[in-house]
């Protein structure tokens, strides 16, 4: 976090609803001193057909962030996110998430940055940015993430 602390994040990403290119995902993240926490869940509607170079999607969702005592949001979740693959099989990508958690009476910017890359057709390593900010606080985050495809 921006205060140097250290903590862990889970989650679920793009887990597919039927035969449709509608997604969920759900996170949590916390750091060890547990002054700071962030979770939520989004639908995703990727407008262009999967497994394209390029990709756009709108975000819908709720979200909580905690910070520290420095600001404490909740509510909905809305947004964009862009998905870049530059390779040709599909292995490495990169993502932009931009939101905004709405519904409190203090607002919540999230820019959220994913660049990956497949080991191996079940496990991924990659690396992720986050920037929480309101009005006047916020936070960031940096993480390495070992994921397992299923």
């Amino acid at each position: 976090s921006s205060d140097g602390t250290s903590g862990f994040f889970v989650g679920v990403e793009d887990v597919f609803i039927g035969r449709t290119p509608l997604t969920v995902s759900a996170d949590y993240q916390q750091n060890f001193e547990g002054d700071r926490t962030s979770y939520g869940a989004d639908l995703h509607y990727y407008a262009l057909p999967l497994g394209s170079y390029f990709n756009v999607s709108p975000i819908l969702g709720y979200r909580h962030a905690d910070s520290a005592g420095e600001y404490n949001v909740d509510g909905a979740n809305i947004g964009v996110r862009l998905r870049l693959v530059p390779s040709r099989t599909g292995a490495a990508d990169i993502t932009l998430d931009q939101s905004w958690v709405v519904g409190d009476s203090e607002g919540l910017s999230v820019t959220h940055v994913n660049v990956g890359y497949a080991l191996t057709q079940d496990l991924r390593l990659s690396t992720d940015l986050e920037w929480q900010s309101t009005a006047d606080e916020g936070d960031s985050r940096v993480g390495v993430n070992l994921e397992w495809m299923f």
